[in-house]
């Protein structure tokens, strides 16, 4: 007899290159910045450098200690606004993303989002997919006071949630994000649409490595509740 799938009472998800994918438009928004500043970087290490982190972090990396908090927030307005803009016509949910979440909304669990973005696009972005109206919270980096990896956003989301953490599923995709989520002491299901898989398999401790949405459901989450340790990939399914 088939046993009770076992499910988190909470799925929280990034957003930006799990939920959609719009890294290559905030890729172009640097490029752009930093072409139109002169400043330099490898173009092979820029997605590692600046996926996931807050702006701030970017701009003291790139452009120095010297900007005032006001510049830096006037560049990130001009940043973000230009990044709207451009993936406006463009936002589409990665393929399985909004079965999966019809899915889990038909089973009465928890969602929210918990992105390092400023509120601004998260907001705009969720609503470009047509998704807004299954998360039952949305934290942004407009309200933590210390970015990822620090686990503060997905305590935070957790508590607006009322869901212990250790009752969460986690959806990420950048090597910080998932480090945030298991200091969090959530468990962690990483997708390579933005990494490739050999690189978080080597250099991250999520519970769970798959390729994209389209391998991901039910019986997933259960895997990560039910079964023991953490799992890395999908174990291969017999007949």
């Amino acid at each position: 007899m088939m046993h009770k799938l076992t499910l988190p009472a909470a799925i929280i998800f990034d957003m930006d290159g799990v939920l959609v994918d719009s890294n290559p438009f905030h890729l172009r928004k640097w490029i752009d910045l930093f072409q139109v500043h002169g400043v330099s970087f490898d173009e092979q290490e820029l997605p590692k450098a600046i996926l996931g982190p807050p702006n701030e972090v970017t701009f003291r990396r790139y452009l120095g200690d010297g900007l005032t908090r006001e510049q830096m927030a006037e560049l990130s307005e001009e940043l973000e606004e230009n990044f709207r803009r451009e993936i406006g016509p463009h936002a589409r949910a990665f393929p399985g993303v909004r079965p999966f979440i019809e899915e889990c909304d038909a089973q009465g669990i928890a969602m929210a989002v918990a992105s390092a973005a400023m509120g601004k696009n998260v907001r705009f972005l969720i609503t470009a997919l047509g998704l807004q109206d299954y998360f039952r919270a949305l934290l942004t980096g407009d309200e933590v006071s210390h970015s990822k990896p620090d686990p503060e956003i997905y305590l935070k989301t957790a508590a607006k949630l009322g869901v212990d953490p250790t009752h969460c599923a986690v959806f990420e995709d950048s090597f910080v994000g998932i480090e945030a989520a298991k200091r969090a002491g959530m468990r962690c299901v990483a997708i390579a649409s933005t990494f490739p898989l050999e690189d978080l398999r080597r250099e991250t401790h999520a519970d769970l490595i798959l390729p994209d949405f389209e391998a991901v459901s039910l019986e997933t989450l259960d895997l990560l509740f039910h079964g023991a340790g953490a799992l890395k990939e999908i174990p291969p399914l017999t007949s």
